[in-house]
């Protein structure tokens, strides 16, 4: 029998690596646990789903809400990391995670956040909601009014911490879009990466829920929770070369599956997807007609991030389209074009071309100054 020449076997088993590395596709993506959805962040764009709109409780991922409007109090200067908050009975009585809390015992804002995010404590979420709306009822509906505003159409809270309560429902979807949202505040990832930290000035040790912070290459967070109803929940976040991904899981039968489907969520969006922003075109001006000036300068917007497959991610074409018969007058800023970029004949984005400066019509005033001007200046 004639042997293989062993350059021929080098190559074959380099091959069959390849092929084992490839980006699994999303029929062979597996996931155990009943609900899961992989979004991007900058773009929203859902990359792999399985029945994300599956309406169920999450437990204190509920808490992800809760500090978007507490960050958003913050932002507004209605509250301070360094506000000392007092814990009302309602506070107090909570049950589940918490980290006890009595009636009267005061905290700031920061260590309650800690707790809330590292904790997930029960108790300090609730202190947080009453000092931001006054109660913790107005606060949850704030919490209902902002999932709206934020298109969760499959969500409706009735409390701030995640216990679980009838009607306390949301879906995998609706969770990616208020990660999303709470990934707009940096400072969150001063609590969400924290493994251990201790509030009641050393007394009272915080140890993170979320294992993944400690293991996965480009992890942000974001935020776990468990509860009968719920089983085992994580929205977890990761960003590696400017692409930032948000993997939601619902429903899993042990924290050891949560964290392996959102471990393989992420190995998915990682492997298959990219973020490429393309090099702004180079613009000359272009020609005015009835104008004091001859031409005006011109500039696109920002450059956009276009979601792609990391195959196609070099592929990106890119069109300077200009408006016909630009006529004076032009005011600094009006459109006067735009780019667009496309791959394949499909387009992925468009970023408007807009004049850089001012040019007057041609009038018999703006002539006599132009020559007035012209004459005084020999």
């Amino acid at each position: 029998m004639k042997r293989k020449p062993l350059c021929a076997l080098l190559i074959s088993s380099l091959l069959f690596c390849w092929i084992l590395a490839l980006p699994a596709q999303a029929d062979e993506l597996t996931v155990t646990a009943p609900s899961v959805v992989l979004m991007e962040v900058s773009t929203g764009q859902v990359l792999f789903e399985k029945e994300s709109h599956a309406v169920r409780p999450c437990a204190s991922i509920t808490k992800v809400m809760t500090l978007c409007l507490t960050f958003e109090a913050i932002q507004a200067g209605k509250l301070n990391l360094t506000d000392t908050l007092t814990a009302s009975a309602h506070a107090a009585s909570m049950g589940g995670s918490d980290i006890w809390l009595k009636e009267g015992e005061q905290m700031t804002v920061d260590d309650l956040i800690k707790a809330t995010v590292i904790m997930s404590a029960n108790d300090a979420a609730v202190v947080l909601a009453e000092n931001v709306a006054g109660s913790e009822e107005a606060f949850v509906q704030r919490m209902n009014e902002k999932a709206q505003a934020l298109g969760m159409a499959d969500t409706v809270f009735k409390n701030c911490n995640g216990l679980d309560e009838e009607g306390h429902v949301t879906s995998a979807h609706d969770v990616a879009l208020m990660s999303r949202e709470l990934l707009k505040y940096p400072k969150i990832q001063d609590y969400t990466l924290t493994w251990i930290d201790y509030v009641r000035g050393g007394a009272t040790q915080l140890v993170n829920t979320n294992k993944l912070i400690r293991s996965y290459n480009g992890i942000t967070g974001l935020k776990t929770g468990t509860t009968s109803q719920a089983g085992s929940c994580i929205t977890a976040t990761a960003e590696r070369d400017g692409l930032g991904l948000i993997a939601v899981v619902l429903g899993a039968d042990s924290t050891d599956n949560r964290f392996a489907d959102a471990r393989a969520l992420l190995d998915y969006g990682f492997g298959g997807w990219s973020v490429t922003i393309p090099e702004a075109p180079a613009l000359e001006p272009v020609p005015v007609a009835g104008g004091m000036a001859p031409t005006v300068a011109v500039k696109a917007g920002e450059s956009p991030k276009i979601l792609m497959k990391a195959a196609d991610s070099q592929s990106v074409q890119q069109e300077v389209q200009m408006q016909a018969d630009i006529a004076a007058p032009i005011q600094k800023g009006d459109v006067l074009g735009q780019v667009v970029y496309s791959s394949s004949g499909k387009t992925l984005a468009q970023v408007p071309i807009t004049a850089a400066e001012d040019v007057e019509a041609i009038t018999f005033g703006s002539a006599f100054r132009y020559l007035l001007g012209a004459f005084f200046s020999l």
